[in-house]
């Protein structure tokens, strides 16, 4: 009888062990810093511009929703006391390049729509955008 309490024990008690690792390591993959949240917001917003399935009033609804999300996530980060102090290559790099790192912020600045900044921001230009062919490369 005694053994067999013994052996409960144990397996209770690994079967503990077990769910707490599992659990601290879920905790520690869950932890993402203001700055990885405003760059996956970031992505979500240029996944909606670029998006060739929305039709235009589905994709300008989806823009203001992903931008007031993003306005949001840029004000954490320009807040947040300790990204200043962070050495990673990722805050430098963000630091560096304010246009692209805060670009809700960034387009109300310069007065365009958040689509033209990233565009401009990333080489292209509405014009020519707008002057492009669709043909086949040889």
């Amino acid at each position: 009888m005694k053994k067999g309490v013994i052996m409960m024990n144990k397996t209770t008690l690994a079967k503990a062990v077990i769910l707490g690792g599992a659990l601290s390591f879920l905790s520690m993959m869950a932890m993402a810093g203001p700055l990885e949240n405003l760059e996956r917001e970031r992505a979500h917003l240029v996944r909606v511009m670029i998006d060739p399935s929305l039709v235009p009033a589905e994709r300008q609804s989806r823009l203001e929703q992903a931008t007031r999300r993003l306005v949001d996530m840029e004000r954490m980060v320009i807040r947040d006391k300790d990204l200043a102090k962070t050495s990673s290559p990722a805050a430098g790099s963000a630091l560096t390049n304010y246009d692209l790192t805060f670009l809700a912020h960034a387009s109300v600045e310069k007065g365009v729509s958040v689509t033209d900044h990233w565009l401009n921001g990333v080489g292209l230009s509405t014009p020519a955008l707008m002057s492009t062919r669709m043909g086949r490369r040889w």
